[in-house]
């Protein structure tokens, strides 16, 4: 065996994504398999929804909420707010949903989660609740509930699913909708085309500011890493909170093979951070595996393409990348190979 060769069986396998029952798993033993990887998995969100081709929220919310009833031994309530989640899986009569599931308004997923869990607390009942919304119903109309859900420490996780934007009612913005960013509301005209910098809210910095026992972000381009997170929030009481960001082919104008694809280059270049943090401190964060400049994640969505118009990179493309600099730094995302 020459040298060159042995380097070869040396070097460290960096990433493998193991998530399906069919692929990846028969490198790691029973117990380290992901929740979706076994047979006894719940198929809490099952097939028959009417979410787009490649929606990262269908895909994030199957695994969140599988996660969350191995951890709960089934015995779990979900409360979901209005939004695409709720309605490509609940056109009536009928239920893409296994597990006792609540609707009510688009605003106040916090509140009535709350609400069942202190009924199941007089009960004397077990049960476990999650609320779950995408960002429009959770940073913008429901964000008064879910600021209260926090400073009260109730006994809830709230799950943000985030497509950055209203994409069920037509593509509108939200305030987690990322600057420059073309929307339905934030058309590309004017001398500054797209949604414009300095407005908006990041609300896991918001949570941790609330030193809430737990908070996390996580992608759908790190499934197991998703499962962890949420097994890790229900083995904990009182408020939590994990935003997931889930790409929306539709919305950013991406072909739906590519949603994992853009989930994990808005990690890789630092505009999206993934993190935990615990009582009002960050605990953890995902180092960048392989560093690239944001506008290779720019450039392959069409809400961007005003960025880009005649082989010229529009000025604000340096600014995001100011933006992604400065959560590399914020939340130490570089590690020793990078840095």
């Amino acid at each position: 065996m020459d040298d060159s060769t042995l380097a070869q069986q040396q070097q460290k396998l960096k990433y493998y994504q193991k998530g399906t029952f069919t692929v990846g798993n028969r490198l790691v033993s029973d117990a380290e398999r992901s929740v979706q990887a076994s047979a006894e998995r719940s198929n809490a969100l099952t097939s028959g929804h009417r979410a787009c081709q490649g929606c990262g929220e269908a895909l994030g919310a199957r695994y969140a909420i599988d996660a969350a009833m191995r951890a709960t031994g089934n015995d779990l309530i979900a409360v979901n707010a209005t939004g695409c989640l709720e309605v490509f899986t609940t056109p009536y009569p009928e239920t893409s949903w296994q597990l006792p599931w609540l609707h009510s308004l688009f605003g106040n997923a916090a509140a009535v989660a709350t609400g069942v869990a202190a009924a199941q607390r007089v009960k004397g009942k077990a049960t476990r609740v999650i609320a779950q919304g995408g960002d429009g119903g959770t940073t913008d109309i429901g964000f008064q509930c879910l600021s209260g859900m926090f400073e009260r420490n109730d006994d809830v996780l709230y799950i943000c699913y985030d497509n950055e934007g209203y994409m069920n009612t037509g593509v509108q913005r939200s305030s987690a909708t990322p600057p420059a960013a073309r929307t339905a509301t934030t058309p590309a005209l004017g001398p500054e085309p797209g949604n414009v910098f300095g407005t908006g809210k990041f609300v896991p910095k918001i949570a941790v500011a609330h030193g809430i026992p737990y908070v996390a972000t996580a992608t759908v381009a790190d499934l197991r890493d998703l499962e962890a997170k949420v097994i890790k929030a229900m083995g904990i009481r009182g408020a939590r909170y994990i935003q997931i960001n889930v790409p929306c082919p539709l919305g950013w104008g991406a072909p739906s093979y590519d949603t994992i694809k853009l989930a994990r280059l808005a990690v890789e270049c630092g505009l999206y951070p993934i993190f935990e943090a615990e009582h009002g401190r960050i605990t953890q964060s995902r180092k960048i595996r392989r560093r690239i400049p944001v506008r290779d994640y720019l450039i392959l969505q069409k809400r961007y393409a005003h960025l880009f118009r005649n082989g010229v990179d529009d000025p604000r493309v340096a600014r995001l990348q100011a933006i992604c600099d400065a959560h590399i730094e914020d939340y130490g995302l570089l590690g020793d190979d990078e840095a």
